[in-house]
């Protein structure tokens, strides 16, 4: 009896902030699903008129939503293959014991602490300039003609810049797991002769499966919602070729002051987010049963 009381007591307690969370969330979607069903124009006031499912047709058949759509999986997988990648290499060089090997993993990790903002400024001003940027410098020195980033390679530019940003975290997570791997499998392989190849794919990475799955779930929801090194850095272009979707919703909200358009296209956005994210989830878990 005294255990129901306070599991009710307990129950009555938390209801406050479980209803104040759901408010948050659902006011807020609540209303852009009602801004998607209006022709609402900000340079039209008082002229709203309820008109269903043209919103979404007409942004879904948008070829500027296929074309963001493809930039944003480019963009995303990009990311996450680098990240990944060179997450993996660097974590294996820095659970190595050598000089210096604190100062390294500090310089390694400290990219991620810096604002999205700020860091794409840093690299478009001070790294890929064609004029005056290090790149150009040291093209220049080489004798070869500076690139200019932004205009010839747009995507992968904002690939490098979200790569930098995301890499110290891939790390981060993948040298705490390997910092986890049980010393008596690595006595075991030094006494068999494992050779350093065999022992990488079949010890390393088998133990890493299951951090780097995290990893990719955890960037791939962040990276679906990249905006401010793309506005930055490129603006969208050069046309839309550095557009996805986050960046197209903001250019039809307040480039084009298209809220019924813009709210019709956060609400695809939120639905195409769920379902790469509950895809990932089951992913996760099957490989977390395994």
């Amino acid at each position: 009896m005294a255990t129901q009381q306070t599991h009710a007591v307990a129950r009555i307690l938390v209801a406050p902030s479980v209803a104040l969370l759901f408010l948050w969330m659902i006011v807020p979607l609540v209303m852009t699903i009602y801004f998607s069903t209006l022709r609402y124009q900000l340079l039209n006031p008082g002229t709203e008129q309820f008109i269903g499912f043209q919103n979404y047709t007409y942004f879904l058949t948008d070829p500027a939503f296929i074309t963001s759509l493809s930039n944003t999986l480019v963009l995303v997988g990009s990311v996450l293959a680098i990240t990944v990648v060179i997450g993996v290499l660097l974590a294996l060089l820095l659970d190595q014991a050598f000089v210096g090997r604190s100062l390294v993993r500090l310089m390694v990790i400290a990219p991620f602490f810096v604002m999205p903002t700020v860091s794409a400024l840093v690299w478009k001003n001070l790294l890929m300039h064609p004029v005056s940027g290090v790149f150009a410098w040291v093209s220049t020195s080489l004798g070869f003609t500076p690139i200019d980033w932004f205009a010839q390679l747009p995507m992968f530019s904002v690939v490098l810049i979200v790569a930098w940003q995301w890499l110290p975290f891939a790390t981060l997570i993948l040298l705490t797991a390997l910092q986890s791997l049980d010393n008596d499998t690595k006595e075991a392989a030094e006494m068999d002769g494992t050779r350093p190849l065999p022992y990488f794919f079949y010890i390393v990475l088998s133990h890493l499966a299951r951090p780097i799955t995290v990893v990719i779930l955890i960037q791939t929801i962040f990276l679906l919602t990249v905006f401010a090194e793309i506005f930055v850095t490129t603006g969208g272009g050069p046309g839309l070729a550095t557009t996805n979707l986050a960046f197209l919703i903001y250019a039809q909200a307040l480039l084009q002051y298209d809220v019924g358009g813009a709210s019709a296209g956060g609400i695809v956005a939120v639905v195409l987010a769920n379902i790469v994210a509950i895809f990932l989830v089951r992913l996760i878990g099957k490989n977390l049963d395994a």
